[in-house]
């Protein structure tokens, strides 16, 4: 099963491995940068629409380049705002050959509102490394991993979102 993920994130691409694996044999991802056409750092709506766009590129590059691809597949993080509260999400889009498109969402992680402004004039990753002490963590673990002293990855959020957005996938009779 050929998949192209819109990252080349390694925590990233080794989440998405991982709930592919739990459903489907023979599982290859191959990561592409491809822009999200939001900012680096989207708030809210721009969450999703970010790997949205990511997957419209990814086809179309797979297009360009006579790819035979399974799935399409993208993650992007993200804060976003409700009921006053900020928190941090990451949302997935998978769209299979035909077209049929799913997404899901990991669970959401507080951040502080001091934090806030900053966060949105950078990037969540860019804030948190100058806090934990530039361990680059949007490479590696994820700022989730210090926050729950590495109960939680990166590798595991976006697992259990790529898990929800499978769901659709994996019963897809509950929506002929």
């Amino acid at each position: 099963m050929k998949i192209l993920m819109g990252t080349k994130n390694p925590g990233k691409i080794e989440g998405a491995r991982q709930a592919f694996e739990k459903y489907f044999d023979n599982v290859e991802i191959e990561g592409i940068s491809v822009e999200s056409e939001v900012g680096n750092q989207p708030v809210n709506e721009e969450i999703l629409q970010g790997a949205k766009n990511r997957v419209k590129n990814l086809k179309k590059y797979a297009i360009k380049n006579n790819l035979q691809v399974d799935f399409y597949v993208s993650s992007e993080a993200g804060i976003t705002n409700s009921l006053g509260e900020w928190i941090d999400i990451n949302a997935v889009i998978i769209e299979d050959r035909n077209g049929f498109q799913s997404f899901g969402t990991s669970q959401g992680f507080p951040i502080p509102d001091k934090y806030i402004d900053e966060i949105k004039e950078t990037e969540l990753g860019k804030v948190m490394d100058r806090i934990f002490k530039g361990k680059e963590l949007g490479k590696g673990k994820g700022g989730i991993s210090f926050l729950t002293k590495d109960e939680v990855t990166r590798i595991d959020l976006t697992r259990n979102a790529f898990i929800m957005a499978l769901t659709r996938f994996i019963n897809e009779d509950l929506w002929k």
